[in-house]
């Protein structure tokens, strides 16, 4: 996987950044909902405010991060303090997020849980930001880019295997309950610690490609948002990338509620997440070949039908043996691995080109922008999760267990397999509309009808 400039000691150490977003990424979207209702008895609409709140919040402020960290590569030549800031921040608070004390009444607790949830969002868009851009900035090769982005995802893939596997288990091994998941929330931020702060070092090393671009003009985050808008290529695939962190987050949030209410077996959710996971690993180098060859956006829709197609037969979840769900849930994972690495290889290639066309380098607007799409994804996902059960009438609970009505088992089975595929299905005639990635450097290009950026 070396590309021909940057070596694959630079590809480990930028991969290695992905271990750690994936536990802040994979660990609340699984656990933090579950962990609402079924250890702190928060209600599933109130729990679902909870998960969506800080998210939300993020829209506005990852576009900030977006500027700032533009204004820092521009004067200093590197978006490297920022990795440092989000490395360090966000493991404390994911601690404290899942270290509410037992005396708290519930709403109190779903108070504290909501806070250090916002400030752990905060903290890891301090990291993810900057995280994004740099790809776009560290080499002029697509080919390169694309390299970088399949290490990220096989990186990824292993950190969410870890994840979604371990921190479960570690939770039980803790005895379940508000000491399971105090253990769990330390090991999992000692690992997260260790992926940010490992990219942060082993990045000192990189310098920007020189380009004939300037910085962009510092923007109010409205005019970010008409600078996204008004690239063609951006607008589609942010969209499609949106509706697909919407179905991905919808899934990781329902898995846990499947495995105990369908499943039969709490437990049942790690080997799910292992089925996922594990065949993403394993086909990610087929996924960058069909990319370089084929074209990456007919990567991303055949990536993006494999997993519509798995979660759609999982609707027969009832009536199938453990073995026959697994399978479909590899299914999906194989649809899973292209649909994380094909948008985050398109991502740097449209910056790149809009650089040159442009004149101005600014990638962490476009990657602010970006993140932002996939923060509301992650967080709305799980919110309809929520919504979808407290719909069917399902019973939250403090560390009890309570026999759920038939119609919130149903919910839950929709939640898992309907609400993600409908989402995926959505998405498909967007990815249509990007161009064709083969077509070299039109990747992004502005509508000749879109309107002039204004400048302060």
């Amino acid at each position: 996987m070396t590309g021909s400039g940057l070596g694959r000691r630079t590809y480990i150490g930028y991969a290695l950044g992905s271990v750690g977003t994936a536990g802040f990424s994979t660990v609340p979207g699984l656990l933090l909902a579950y962990y609402l209702t079924n250890s702190l008895g928060v209600a599933a609409a109130a729990a679902a405010i909870v998960v969506l709140v800080p998210k939300l919040w993020d829209v506005v402020f990852l576009p900030l991060v977006g500027t700032f960290s533009d204004r820092s590569a521009q004067r200093r030549r590197s978006r490297r303090p920022f990795l440092l800031m989000g490395g360090l921040a966000l493991p404390a608070a994911f601690v404290l997020m899942f270290s509410t004390p037992t005396s708290l009444a519930v709403p109190a607790a779903a108070t504290w849980v909501l806070v250090f949830f916002l400030l752990a969002a905060s903290a890891f868009a301090l990291f993810q930001v900057p995280y994004i851009a740099m790809p776009a900035e560290i080499t002029e090769s697509a080919e390169e880019r694309t390299t970088m982005m399949s290490w990220r995802v096989a990186f990824l893939g292993f950190g969410i295997l870890l994840f979604g596997v371990g921190a479960p288990a570690l939770r039980d091994l803790g005895g379940g309950g508000s000491s399971g998941y105090v253990l769990m929330a330390v090991v999992v931020a000692a690992l997260i610690a260790l992926g940010m702060l490992g990219c942060w070092w082993a990045m000192r090393r990189t310098r920007p490609v020189p380009l004939d671009v300037v910085a962009a003009p510092d923007h109010s985050l409205r005019t970010q948002f008409t600078v996204a808008w008004a690239n063609r290529s951006f607008r589609f695939l942010l969209g499609a990338f949106l509706l697909q962190a919407l179905a991905t987050g919808a899934m990781l949030a329902g898995a846990q509620y499947f495995a105990t209410y369908v499943l039969g077996d709490e437990s049942v959710s790690d080997i799910l997440f292992a089925a996922l996971i594990l065949p993403a690993l394993v086909v990610m180098p087929l996924w960058a070949r069909v990319g370089h060859r084929r074209g990456k956006r007919a990567g991303f829709q055949l990536a993006s039908i494999l997993f519509l197609a798995g979660a759609l037969a999982l609707l027969a979840s009832p009536a199938l043996p453990t073995a026959a769900i697994l399978l479909l849930v590899a299914l999906c994972g194989v649809g899973y691995a292209g649909m994380q690495m094909f948008p985050l290889a398109m991502l740097p290639d449209t910056v790149a080109a809009d650089a040159a066309t442009t004149g101005q380098q600014r990638a962490g607007s476009f990657t602010g922008v970006w993140t932002a799409g996939e923060t509301i994804g992650f967080a709305v996902g799980p919110a309809l999760v929520l919504v979808v059960l407290a719909v069917s009438g399902f019973v939250s609970s403090v560390d009890a267990d309570v026999i759920q009505p038939d119609s919130a088992t149903t919910g839950v089975l929709l939640a898992f397999t309907v609400l993600p595929a409908v989402l995926i299905a959505l998405s498909l005639p967007i990815i249509r509309r990007y161009p064709d990635d083969r077509g070299a450097r039109r990747d992004a290009q502005p509508d000749e009808e879109a309107p002039d950026v204004p400048q302060p």
